[in-house]
């Protein structure tokens, strides 16, 4: 993969919405640093001395270091971050598929957690966790001001130790607690089935340690049940990324070979790099490439990509990737706009700095930081309109996000947030209406009302499709980076 950059590892943190594809680099020993800011240094270490011997009651030397070295990388973008012995371990056992918890996906309303889904099968589905449900204390600790990251560690642990929930169901408008025991949860990141005779549907929620061998699996299966596929519904809706090694496998099971897949660019001579669609691009440790068990017709076979706002990073390298090379049809809403490299340098055996070093750049050289992936036939939510859309945050709406590198940079966009909250307040004001005071969810991704798969479907048909008459790209402002 070229002689100046040898891939250590990849690794991924999985988070419902802009999780990050990451990739890890061996450190590459320089002979010299710039000089050192001695007068900034002075004053944190007479800040630590304050702080060590003035604060109110004793102060561990080791938290006021860590949370130092944590706010270092948190105040340059939202996905910098310093990790310590125990999520270093955590990001790790992520790439895995494999984590001990109660099992959910879940995301962030009003401050408080909420369930997006239960996993099928794990100690929250049991107990009856339902999506929707807003957990509003974690055993004693109440959730108002936790971040993500800081309530997903508190809801992990041990393998067969208890962790209490308390939920709030607004459907049912009642607080009650729920006692899970803790256990190994296996996350399956890709499903399929053939829909109709000719068409299959194949999901991908996550890009993990296993799921280019999955995908595979599904793919074969598929391929028995239809041998003559007529088309296929690539859907990576609400997939947050994971692995960049899985995003160029399953653009290389539909490009040519030696096609290229992306490109990273940054102020490092390692950061600059082209993934193509060749298994040492794609291979972590050598052996088989299960690509080559697919049928050649996969190359062939009419696709389409189903994309949304919660489609971020791996996910927006693969649909860039067969929109450039117009493998592909993509379809929905613009993606979250995730696309910079995280690189891991390890401090220590039990502690790293996750930092941003570079951009990911399409084939025709889009960035699709903070910009996205823009669908080539938009499409709303539902027949009736969009229920949900305008509450997902994106890329260009957190706080520091870093720029596309292009000079220009996605407007900071008060309507969008006023657009947020008014969609709120519509929700509320819709499900205060309903009898029994509930909102009809989104139907299930892959089932008989799924109004996208429908489009997609038809689309490979060449049937007409409901194409949303709202829905446009989101504008960019001239914005020279600081």
């Amino acid at each position: 993969m070229g002689a100046k950059l040898k891939v250590a590892g990849l690794l991924a943190l999985g988070a419902v919405a802009g999780a990050l594809t990451t990739m890890q680099l061996t450190a590459i020993a320089r002979s010299s640093y710039g000089p050192l800011p001695l007068e900034e240094i002075q004053q944190f270490t007479r800040a630590f001395e304050i702080l060590k011997n003035d604060y109110v009651e004793p102060v561990d030397e080791k938290k006021l270091i860590s949370d130092a070295l944590a706010g270092m990388a948190a105040g340059l973008d939202p996905h910098s971050q310093f990790f310590d012995k125990k999520s270093f371990k955590e990001f790790r056992e992520s790439t895995t598929g494999r984590f001990v918890g109660v099992g959910i996906e879940i995301g962030m309303e009003d401050g408080l957690v909420k369930v997006v889904s239960p996993i099928e099968g794990s100690p929250a589905f049991r107990a009856g966790i339902k999506s929707g449900d807003l957990i509003t204390r974690i055993d004693d600790a109440p959730v108002k001001g936790l971040g993500m990251e800081q309530a997903v560690k508190r809801m992990r642990g041990e393998p067969n130790t208890k962790v209490t929930l308390t939920l709030f169901r607004k459907d049912e408008n009642r607080t009650f607690p729920v006692t899970i025991v803790r256990e190994e949860i296996r996350v399956q990141s890709v499903r399929a089935k053939v829909v109709e005779p000719g068409y299959a549907w194949l999901r991908v929620s996550q890009f993990q340690e296993r799921t280019v061998d999955d995908f595979v699996r599904k793919l074969e299966d598929i391929y028995k049940q239809e041998p003559q596929l007529k088309g296929l519904v690539l859907d990576l809706r609400n997939d947050p990324g994971g692995l960049l090694e899985g995003a160029v496998a399953l653009s290389a099971a539909f490009l040519p070979e030696n096609a290229v897949v992306v490109s990273t660019n940054g102020q490092l001579p390692e950061s600059k790099f082209t993934y193509v669609a060749t298994p040492d691009n794609y291979l972590r440790r050598g052996g088989a490439d299960p690509l080559k068990r697919l049928p050649a017709s996969i190359k062939t076979v009419p696709v389409v990509v189903l994309v949304n706002e919660g489609s971020a990073s791996a996910s927006e390298i693969v649909a860039g990737a067969l929109q450039d090379h117009k493998r592909a049809v993509v379809m929905g809403a613009q993606t979250f706009g995730k696309g910079s490299v995280q690189t891991i340098r390890q401090l220590s055996a039990e502690t790293a700095l996750k930092i941003t070093t570079a951009r990911y750049y399409t084939p025709n050289g889009r960035s699709i930081q903070a910009k996205g992936i823009v669908p080539d036939v938009w499409l709303d939510e539902t027949a009736e309109g969009n229920v949900f859309a305008a509450l997902r945050m994106r890329e260009a709406d957190l706080e520091k996000h870093l720029a596309d590198g292009s000079g220009q940079a996605e407007a900071k966009d008060a309507a969008r947030e006023t657009a947020r909250v008014d969609a709120r307040k519509r929700l509320e004001e819709q499900a205060a209406k309903i009898k029994d005071g509930t909102l009809k969810p989104l139907p299930e991704f892959g089932s008989g009302e799924d109004f996208q798969l429908a489009q997609a479907l038809n689309r490979l048909k060449n049937r007409p499709v409901m194409v949303s008459k709202t829905m446009t790209e989101r504008s960019v402002e001239d914005k020279t980076e600081q």
